[in-house]
């Protein structure tokens, strides 16, 4: 081979390869995590870096962040490209149809029962706008040595709101607790219990209504269950406004029997409990007859203002594939959304049985959740959701405080989501 004819090779390989460093996107990925999501989904990028030779930069941040500014960020030249987000449907607006960069056909016939969560009100929109990294599903963790000390059996599957408190309030008592149940600081936590007493949250013709019978039962006895200590003052009545509380603290430290929380806490429990047994329980039932849990979950969006579409739909595109999202869940020990898999099953390895059970049971609530109170699922997909999770925990904070009646409460309650809604 001539020289000339080896040094044009070589130029046209250089060629090629500086075209590929050109085409190549540096994508940022603005993500919250509750155990180790963000670090599982790093350390699955590499393989998208490797394949494709994009970038992708994780800035990992709390979930306030996530919740409060990032659509502040999306209003100007701050937004990063794709973020993991919990407000599916409120953030439409700013999506990114990712349609024409992904198989259209997979993502429907995988992820179809999720997709809708994330489009525009109405039922006229048919995009698709993110991969559910999980489902999630809200209930109860018990910490069953403190019922073993204190000698209290743990109420069995389908026992009600009603057997837990007084269950709750024996090893409280018992145990010289300062409470006995711990609830996180959003109205996506008491929407379950809520449903459960017989809470709509939405009429026959989709509109958000809130204070009907069965949330007025609610309310009255969860403001009770804190007049009568059950629950904690650190708990709401600490918070103020919109503001978020995590109620794990209080179960990790020993301080409560119960935490209502979900189906998230199961990696950091996991990890972090080391002194006293743990177990997720059925979401409890209420007078209704329902036994009511919100599902939910995190997705990855990416955004319209990004400077690169194509390679942020891809990551996308290439974090939903199977064998991904099978060790994305087997890795974050998390429900998967991912159709086949469901059926199949996820292989978590070798897993602890505290672990195992709790899997288990989230999974099973998720289906009593869509045949007892089919509301929670239409409360997820509501676009406006988020401005429902702000507003109830404010005013049932003042009725627990004593600021307010719980009757001024629940009226300011529909007024002031009224009011947001038609904003």
């Amino acid at each position: 081979m001539s020289t000339k004819l080896t040094t044009l090779k070589t130029s046209a390989a250089a060629f090629v390869l500086a075209a590929g460093a050109a085409a190549a996107d540096e994508i940022t990925f603005l993500c919250y995590q509750n155990g180790n999501e963000c670090e599982v989904i790093a350390d699955l990028a590499k393989g998208f870096e490797a394949e494709t030779g994009h970038k992708v930069i994780t800035e990992q941040v709390g979930y306030e962040v996530v919740r409060d500014q990032l659509e502040n960020q999306l209003q100007t030249d701050a937004a990063p490209d794709v973020a993991r987000v919990t407000n599916l449907g409120g953030l439409n607006q700013y999506y990114l149809d990712l349609t024409p960069y992904v198989d259209a056909d997979y993502m429907e016939a995988q992820y179809g029962a999720v997709l809708p969560w994330y489009r525009a009100a109405g039922g006229e929109d048919t995009g698709i706008y993110g991969w559910q990294t999980d489902l999630t599903v809200t209930g109860p963790y018990v910490n069953v040595t403190m019922f073993d000390d204190a000698g209290v059996d743990l109420p069995e599957a389908g026992a009600t709101w009603g057997d837990w408190a007084a269950a709750l309030a024996e090893v409280k008592d018992t145990l010289g607790l300062n409470a006995g149940l711990a609830m996180d600081r959003t109205a996506h936590r008491w929407a379950g219990p809520a449903f459960s007493y017989g809470a709509k949250f939405f009429d026959d013709a989709g509109n958000p209504i809130l204070v009907d019978d069965g949330f007025r039962d609610f309310a009255e006895t969860f403001v009770g269950w804190h007049t009568s200590g059950l629950m904690p003052v650190e708990g709401w009545p600490a918070g103020s406004g919109t503001a978020y509380r995590n109620a794990a603290p209080l179960f990790l430290s020993g301080e409560v029997a119960m935490h209502m929380s979900g189906s998230w806490m199961i990696g950091n429990y996991s990890d972090n409990i080391t002194d006293f047994e743990w177990r997720a329980v059925t979401a409890p039932c209420g007078p209704s007859g329902a036994c009511g849990a919100m599902p939910g979950g995190a997705g990855l969006v990416a955004f319209e203002s990004s400077d690169a579409p194509e390679a942020s739909a891809a990551f996308i595109a290439y974090m939903a594939r199977e064998e991904n999202a099978a060790a994305y869940a087997a890795a974050t020990k998390s429900i998967t959304a991912h159709a086949g898999l469901q059926a199949a099953g996820v292989d978590y390895g070798d897993t602890n049985p505290a672990v195992s059970q709790a899997l288990s049971t989230f999974a099973a609530s998720i289906g009593q959740a869509a045949e007892s109170a089919p509301q929670a699922f239409q409360f997820q997909g509501y676009s406006k959701n988020f401005v429902i999770y702000g507003v109830v925990p404010d005013y049932i904070t003042k009725a627990i405080t004593g600021e307010m009646s719980l009757d001024d409460a629940l009226a300011a309650i529909d007024a002031d989501v009224a009011a947001k809604i038609a904003e």
